[in-house]
């Protein structure tokens, strides 16, 4: 007959599968302090020396790192799907930025449509929550406020989606965007008109979410991408245009 004997599980290796689990489903991030030893123990109602091994374990396989002084984390590795030759092509060459934007509009309508249909209540709470701090943000006139929450916002819609393969793929592309790798997002909130067409299109976003229309949600996001690229091709041409002006200009000032 096809059975084994069942051994029970050690503490440390239920450990290791917890933390597992919390950092595949994005709930602990990359670069996140876990708590102290003494805490950590106390919240798993495990003991020190198994709570170590599981440490240990979980460093050994890129996971978590420790930083002397400071604490274990989890390690920033997670977030890293690019290559740094890779992401210097990226900075350096403008079609990226396009096919960036167009890459974002594919997966992100998918995102939402599978957060209307697959996202709990406290996810949809998740995203009507960070969309208040965004208006507020607006409100308030902090551009640099209003795209950070739009960053968490549209990663609340990934994360809503339940899906860990596109979560951590999604997340790289947004360190991108954090970086300025692509285009500074914070640029496009200094400008009023803008952030008002920008505000209403994440109101948009999160109403046909809270009203869980998958087909609703898919369209306002995609609406909203292709207004970002053809607000960036407008950005573009402009700067195309100025600086032809200014190459005219100095002719027509240089003396003789």
């Amino acid at each position: 007959m096809p059975f084994q004997k069942v051994h029970p599980e050690k503490l440390s290796t239920s450990v290791v599968r917890q933390i597992e689990e919390l950092i595949l489903r994005g709930i602990l991030r990359p670069g996140e302090r876990l708590p102290s030893e003494r805490e950590l123990s106390e919240r798993l109602g495990v003991s020190r020396p198994s709570l170590r091994d599981a440490v240990a374990e979980l460093q050994a396989q890129g996971l978590l790192a420790s930083r002397a002084g400071s604490g274990v984390y989890v390690a920033e590795v997670l977030g890293s799907a690019f290559s740094p030759a890779l992401v210097g092509l990226f900075a350096t060459h403008d079609e990226a930025v396009f096919d960036y934007v167009a890459f974002r509009r594919d997966m992100e309508g998918l995102a939402a449509e599978r957060a209307a249909r697959l996202g709990s209540d406290s996810d949809l709470r998740v995203i009507d929550a960070v969309f208040d701090k965004m208006r507020a943000a607006h409100d308030r006139r902090d551009p640099e406020a209003e795209a950070r929450y739009d960053s968490q916002f549209h990663q609340a819609i990934v994360e809503a989606s339940h899906n860990v393969i596109m979560l951590h793929m999604m997340r790289s592309m947004y360190d991108l965007l954090r970086q300025g790798v692509f285009y500074n997002r914070s640029v496009m909130f200094r400008q009023s008109t803008t952030r008002d067409e920008l505000l209403d299109q994440h109101l948009a976003i999160n109403t046909a979410l809270q009203a869980r229309d998958p087909s609703g949600a898919r369209a306002a996001v995609e609406g909203h991408l292709d207004y970002v690229e053809q607000a960036l091709r407008d950005r573009s041409r402009a700067e195309r245009h100025e600086a032809l002006a200014r190459l005219r200009l100095s002719r027509e000032t240089q003396p003789g």
